[in-house]
């Protein structure tokens, strides 16, 4: 399915996804504003995502796009987890028909934690970091085209 959008065309709200084997965090953010919240945290058991409530975060915001950070080292190498989240980001782009854009993120998750959050889990803000790194770089693009 062709991509007919560019990035900087984007307009309106946008979800963004820290891929976990366990968890997954999603944050719903706004191309307008620039910014991004913490939204949930999915489920994901072995790997395999609780689609359904991926489906009812869909449902609920209708997102004009999908944004997937890539876990990469400090070097910028891949690692681990970078193609199952590339591999959960085409998934996502599949099912819902939305485009997909990836923001390659070595330490979000150490950004979260440092909010010094009172919660067990922090894949919801790592998102919203992941988020709002995109929607800034996306920004940034859209005044250098101009």
């Amino acid at each position: 399915m062709p991509n007919h959008q560019t990035e900087t065309s984007l307009s309106g709200v946008v979800i963004g996804f820290d891929f976990g084997l366990r968890r997954i965090g999603v944050a719903i953010g706004q191309t307008i504003t620039q910014t991004a919240s913490p939204e949930a945290i999915v489920n994901s058991k072995d790997g395999k995502p609780d689609w359904e409530h991926i489906t009812r975060l869909f449902e609920a915001w209708k997102p004009v796009a999908i944004v997937v950070g890539l876990p990469m080292r400090l070097d910028g190498s891949e690692q681990a987890l970078t193609q199952p989240a590339r591999k959960f980001g085409q998934r996502l782009s599949g099912r819902y028909h939305c485009p997909i854009f990836y923001m390659e993120e070595q330490l979000s998750s150490i950004a979260a934690e440092s909010r010094q959050l009172k919660q067990p889990h922090i894949d919801d803000h790592a998102a919203q970091i992941i988020l709002e790194s995109w929607l800034q770089a996306n920004a940034l693009a859209k005044t250098n085209v101009t």
